[in-house]
This record gives C-alpha cells, sequence and structure tokens, in this order.
C-alpha cells in the first residue's frame, strides 16, 4: 500500500487558510450546478430550448458523479488529491470557456460533460484534501464546512443568475471564478512528500474491498437516500410555492433559494456536535426523521402558507446534519487512511443515485397520485434512511469505531 506523507506540516493559520480555500473551490464547483437551473429561461431563448434539453444540462452532472465515483477515488488515491483539485477546476474552467462561445445545444451540453468531469473531481479531492491537512480534532468542523458547498454554490447562482444579460456571460463569470479557485490551490494547498510508485492493479482491488465491506455501502445508502428526500422537495419546490401560495416565478425562486441556504445551518451544527460527542448514528436517524415528519406538512395541504414554508426552512436545516455527518464519517468507516477517497467516491455515487431519483420517483408519483404521494415517498425514505443509520451504527461499534 503507497503511503502518502506531508512534505511540511501547516500550522494553524496555514490549515484554515487550506480549508478556505479547499471549500471555496467546492462553492466555485456548485455554482456550475446552480447556473444552468437559473439561467433556463436565458437559455431557452438563446438557443430554443425545451425543459427536457435543460433538465439534461443540469442531470449531466449527476449522471457522471453517479458512474464516476469511486473511480475518481482511486485516481485521487493514486495521483494525489491536490493535483487532481487542480485539474478538476481546469476542466470546470474550460468546459465553461467552451460553453461560452458553443453556437448549437450539442455542444453546451458536451461541454457540460467537462463541467461535470471538473465537478465530480473537486468534489471527491476536497475532502481527501482536508483529511490530509487537517489534525484528527478539527476534521469534524473542517468537515462540517465543506459540506456546506453545494447548497452556499447554488444558492449563490440563484441569486446572482438574474443579475446577468444573457447565459453566455454568467458562463464565462463561472469560468473566470474558476480560474482564480484553481491559482489559489495551487499556491495555498501543501503537496505531498515523496511516495513509492503507485500500484494501479493494487488500487483496483482496494476499490473491490470497499465494496465488499458493510460499513461503506451503508454509507453511501444514507448519502444515496437523503438525497432523494432533499431533491424530491427542492426540484420542485419553485413550483410548489407557485401553486400553494400564489407567488410570482421570481417570489418563488428567492424563496427556494432561502429555504436551500438554510441546509447551511445543519452542515455547521453537525460540526458542533460532533466535536461534542453526538453520535453518528443518531444525528442522521434523528434528522431523517424530521424530515420525514416535515415533508408531511409541507406536501399535504394541512397548514398555511406561512407555516408550509417554514416546514420547508427546517426540512432544509436539519437535513444539512445528514450530508456533514456523513462526509465526516468516510476517514472512520475506511480500512485505512489511504482507501478515505475510495470510501468518498462511493457515498457521492449514493448521493448522485438520490440526486437523479429524487425528481423521477417524486415527479412520476406526482403526476399519478398528486402531491400527497410525495408525502408518503419521502416519509418511506427517511424510514429507510434512519434503519440504515442504525445499521451504520451497529457495524462501527463492531469494529471498535463507534
Amino acid at each position: 500500500m503507497t503511503m502518502v506523507v506531508i512534505s511540511s506540516q501547516p500550522n494553524q493559520a496555514m490549515r484554515l487558510t487550506v480549508v478556505g480555500a479547499v471549500v471555496g473551490s467546492g462553492i466555485v464547483a456548485s455554482l456550475q450546478v446552480g447556473k444552468a437551473a437559473i439561467a433556463a429561461p436565458m437559455l431557452q431563448a438563446g438557443l430554443g430550448l425545451d425543459l427536457g434539453a435543460v433538465g439534461w444540462l443540469a442531470g449531466i452532472f449527476a449522471l457522471l458523479g453517479l458512474l464516476g465515483g469511486i473511480p475518481a477515488g482511486v485516481v485521487i488515491a493514486g495521483a494525489g488529491d491536490r493535483r487532481i483539485m487542480i485539474v478538476g477546476l481546469f476542466a470546470i474552467l474550460l468546459g465553461a470557456s467552451l460553453g461560452a462561445v458553443v453556437p448549437s445545444y450539442p455542444l453546451l451540453l458536451a461541454s457540460r460533460v467537462v463541467e461535470g468531469l471538473g465537478f465530480l473531481l473537486v468534489t471527491v479531492a476536497g475532502p481527501a484534501i482536508l483529511q490530509r491537512v487537517v489534525a484528527a480534532p478539527h476534521r469534524d468542523i473542517a468537515f462540517a464546512l465543506w459540506s456546506c458547498f453545494m447548497p452556499a454554490g447554488i444558492a449563490i447562482a440563484m441569486l446572482a443568475g438574474p443579475l446577468f444579460a444573457d447565459w453566455r456571460t454568467l458562463w464565462w463569470c463561472s469560468a473566470g471564478i474558476a480560474a482564480v479557485a484553481m491559482i489559489l490551490i495551487s499556491v495555498l494547498v501543501p503537496g505531498v512528500g515523496a511516495s513509492k510508485v503507485i500500484s494501479w492493479r493494487g488500487l483496483g482491488a482496494d476499490a473491490l474491498e470497499i465494496l465488499r465491506e458493510r460499513g461503506p455501502v451503508l454509507l453511501a445508502a444514507c448519502f444515496a437516500l437523503y438525497s432523494l428526500m432533499f431533491f424530491a422537495l427542492f426540484s420542485f419546490l419553485p413550483v410548489l410555492l407557485m401553486q400553494r401560495m400564489g407567488v410570482a416565478h421570481g417570489v418563488a425562486g428567492l424563496l427556494s433559494a432561502v429555504a436551500t441556504a438554510a441546509n447551511i445551518i445543519g452542515n455547521l451544527a453537525a460540526g458542533y456536535l460532533l466535536a461534542r460527542g453526538v453520535g453518528r448514528p443518531v444525528l442522521i436517524a434523528v434528522a431523517s426523521s424530521v424530515m420525514g415528519i416535515s415533508a408531511l406538512g409541507i406536501f399535504l395541504p394541512v397548514f398555511a402558507d406561512t407555516p408550509t414554508f417554514l416546514l420547508c426552512l427546517l426540512f432544509s436545516a436539519v437535513g444539512g446534519l445528514i450530508p456533514a455527518t456523513l462526509l465526516s464519517s468516510a476517514s472512520v468507516i475506511a480500512p485505512s487512511a489511504m482507501l478515505a477517497p475510495m470510501v468518498i467516491g462511493l457515498s457521492m455515487q449514493g448521493s448522485n443515485l438520490g440526486q437523479i431519483a429524487g425528481p423521477v420517483v417524486i415527479g412520476e408519483a406526482i403526476d399519478a397520485f398528486g402531491w400527497s404521494a410525495a408525502a408518503v415517498a419521502v416519509l418511506l425514505a427517511a424510514i429507510l434512511a434512519s434503519l440504515a443509520a442504525l445499521a451504520l451504527g451497529k457495524n462501527l461499534a463492531r469494529n471498535g469505531k463507534g
């Protein structure tokens, strides 16, 4: 097994700078997800696209993540987290720049594949860098900060997108931000010392070992169920708000951005609670239960407008406990530190599976049976997530890691 050592141990101030650069890079990556959604009207007007085509511009990211999570972890374990983070940000820069100048939808979709590859590499490399650089007592806080990247980036895109006159300018801006992030990672993140020659065959065997382990699979299952619940609501929240509250499209977008940003509260709270010894399975199970119960009040017409929206905030904020807890658990569950990127990659595959399945399953259920079907589906997912969390706790205890 190849062992990697840090060439020079960064001091506390340097660690904070590295954490900031890594989290900022994650936000830059998630901006690429949010920009496609907020630019939908501009894309329709500029390229004559229907909503299905626009959906593919956003959904291609989740599809790449579903297929490439573990392979990305293998590449990072072999080539190094810092190097792959830089490659990922360069891919985002390249994809966004190409997308800003292409004349047709097929070429724009191809550019989104390049961006999506960069997004995948950044989201798997980021936790690996934090695992390597941040001291063990502070990792829960660092991973809590990292887990804010997705809601923060999407919320920023939702708020900033309408300020641009056309979608091509938005694409150019996102490319420029990726370039800045790439430079910061190159300058601020420490490299690794000399290591032995990488055995790619050995890394492939390690990946198979991860798939045979119960703990990493349960971790990925929890992530898939959380992501299914989260995107089951937030994929349709603007529509729900417009139908229930009768608000305009712009107001629905603003309220959706606020509800998405509430997820950050849970992410940060998870770091605080984990640092004070609250059990990981307990946090996941409790948060899942709250999401499931909140979904009943959100999707069923039992409350007035304001209580319904407050439940959306609760759903998002408490749900934020889950991704931060799961990401910080990867290093605990991994058989060795070298295998942690692969566990993270498997978790990202679970997350993307839920991101794809959530809108599809819930959308079909709503079309067939109305909004009440969404309440039942999310509640069932919450029950399964709680059971998976309890099984994960037993696995940790059995391996002496609880």
